[in-house]
């Protein structure tokens, strides 16, 4: 700022001091007339707004906007006198300004304004979403669950609430199949008769883990020095364990011979069999009081299937951004190559069994060449499911 510029701005602010806006006005946009400066527009903005001009401040804010599309002071200035003219686009305008909060803590006072504006925000989205949910109320009426569901979470992204979460697997992408967080029970017609054995199930889990042999090992495995920062808390960690059926194509004897009705169940599943990857079917056990951390698994061709067996109250499943409560018996399949993460927040073991299964949507010719292609490359393949 030249020094001109900046004695200029300095008369300004003794004029404010003194509640004289119009000079403080008339001296800010002299200091304008020498170029633009996004500070003296927020000052000019700040004293029209002292003077009881909000209309005349948001030309200010806007104009300083125009030089700092993103800066989240301008924006909550433009928010507010939005608000103070009663105009309908404040309570998208607080969004943008949220949107675009530091991560530094906030003085005070606009904190205080923030809280505020956030409180706005959600009032105006759940207006907006009152008003789409009464459009579409004629086209969900001939919509069954899973439609009516996908239509929900259409609005919801449309609000920004939840955000658009895509597969994004660590090694093995293949193109052009459905991406989706929870996948529609009507594809695995199987899956009734899975959770119809769940009490036989854990009937075998409590058989193998009560046999003297059983081979109980860490969920995750892999030499530390590799690039897998996702998993770095639960490598080798016990408190995220694992009795395995079948790992990476390899029948766990020591396991399955306890097991047999499970080792049954498993031949209706369409289960890839791919050298050195597939299948896999375990029995997962989170310790109380362990997360496991957002990651993704590594191969976007073939889905996991979840069926609770042991579930404390309050233990959770996020894919993307739906979370759902592990139920006993309410199995589930999901993509885990789009970001997921869990939780054991009780005091008592949580126990999942958990298999995998070919993608729906792969032919035949596909799978054949997913399954040349992994199986040649085994040092892609995660000692984990």
């Amino acid at each position: 700022m030249s020094a001109e510029r900046a004695a200029l701005v300095a008369e300004a602010d003794r004029a404010l001091a003194a509640q004289d806006f119009a000079r403080a006005a008339a001296l800010l946009e002299q200091s304008l007339a020498m170029g633009e400066d996004f500070p003296v527009l927020l000052r000019l903005a700040g004293t029209h707004r002292a003077a009881g001009r909000p209309r005349v401040a948001l030309d200010a804010v806007h104009r300083a906007l125009t030089l700092a599309p993103l800066d989240f002071t301008a924006l909550m200035m433009r928010a507010s006198l939005l608000d103070r003219i009663g105009d309908p686009g404040a309570g998208e305008a607080w969004g943008h300004a949220i949107a675009q909060k530091p991560a530094d803590a906030l003085p005070p006072q606009l904190a205080a304004v923030l809280a505020e504006g956030e409180r706005k925000h959600a009032a105006w989205l759940d207006a907006k979403e009152a008003h789409w949910a009464a459009r579409t109320a004629e086209a969900e009426s001939r919509a069954d669950a899973e439609e009516r569901a996908r239509i929900a979470r259409f609005r919801s992204n449309a609000l920004r609430r939840t955000r658009v979460h895509h597969s994004e697997p660590t090694h093995f992408h293949f193109p052009g199949l459905a991406e989706r967080e929870f996948h529609p029970r009507s594809l695995f017609p199987w899956l009734t008769e899975i959770e119809a054995a769940t009490d036989t199930i854990a009937a075998e889990l409590a058989a193998v883990m009560a046999a003297e042999r059983a081979e109980l090992v860490p969920y995750v495995q892999y030499a530390a020095h590799q690039p897998l920062a996702q998993w770095r808390a639960l490598n080798h960690n016990p408190d995220w364990t694992a009795i395995h059926l079948w790992r990476n194509g390899r029948r766990i004897e020591a396991n399955a011979r306890h097991c047999p009705r499970t080792m049954e169940l498993l031949r209706l599943i369409d289960q890839p069999e791919i050298a050195g990857a597939s299948p896999n079917a375990l029995f997962s056990l989170l310790a109380p009081g362990t997360a496991i951390p957002p990651h993704v698994g590594y191969n976007n061709t073939r889905l996991v299937c979840h069926l609770p067996l042991v579930v404390p109250a309050g233990c959770w499943f996020r894919v993307g951004a739906e979370t759902r409560d592990w139920e006993r018996g309410q199995a589930f399949v999901f993509d885990d190559t789009i970001e997921h993460e869990a939780m054991n927040p009780s005091e008592q073991l949580r126990v999942v069994f958990i298999f995998d299964l070919w993608h729906p949507d792969l032919r035949p010719a596909e799978r054949a060449a997913v399954a040349a292609m992994i199986g040649s490359a085994p040092d892609a393949v995660p000692e984990s499911l």
